[in-house]
C-alpha cells in the first residue's frame, strides 16, 4: 500500500511492476539480473484519487500519461530490485503530493505610478543614448 496522506491509499492491486536489465551499475552481474523496475499504475480508473487531484494530475503530467491511461515510472538508480521498485514508488508519492494542493488563483494587479514612470524614463534614457551614437543630420561626406 502506497500511503500520500492520512485519506489517500494507493492499494498494492492497482500498482503494477515489471522488471528488465538496468543500464546502470551492477559489476559482473549487470547481464543476468533484472534490476530495473517499471510502475506501471492506471490513474484513470483509480478509486482511490479524489477526483479533483486526478484531474489535476492528468493535466500536470499529460506528457508522461499513455493512451491507455498509465503512469509509467521507471527506477534503475540501484543495484538490486526492491530499491528500485521503492525509488519508483516514492517518485510516484511525490508526483501526487504536487498536486494535492490545488494552486491559488492569480489576482491581477495594476502596476504602480512610479514604476510605470521609472518604465519610461528608462526608455527615454535608452532611446538619447542611441541617438547620440548616430552621426549627424546635415552632414554627407
Amino acid at each position: 500500500m502506497l500511503e500520500i496522506n492520512d485519506q489517500i491509499q494507493i492499494p498494492d492491486d492497482e500498482l503494477h511492476f515489471t522488471y528488465a536489465r538496468s543500464a546502470g551499475p551492477g559489476g559482473q552481474n549487470v547481464n543476468k539480473v533484472n534490476s530495473k523496475a517499471i510502475l506501471h499504475w492506471n490513474v484513470t480508473q483509480s478509486a482511490h484519487l479524489p477526483e479533483p487531484v486526478k484531474q489535476r494530475f492528468l493535466t500536470r503530467y499529460r506528457p508522461r500519461i499513455t493512451v491507455l491511461g498509465e503512469v509509467v515510472i521507471s527506477g534503475q538508480v540501484y543495484r538490486d530490485q526492491t530499491r528500485n521498485a521503492e525509488d519508483c514508488l516514492e517518485r510516484l508519492r511525490e508526483m501526487i503530493v504536487t498536486v494535492l494542493v490545488p494552486p491559488t488563483p492569480r489576482k491581477r494587479t495594476r502596476p504602480s505610478r512610479g514604476s510605470m514612470e521609472r518604465r519610461l524614463q528608462s526608455k527615454r534614457e535608452q532611446s538619447d543614448r542611441k541617438t547620440s551614437r548616430r552621426r549627424p543630420q546635415g552632414h554627407d561626406e
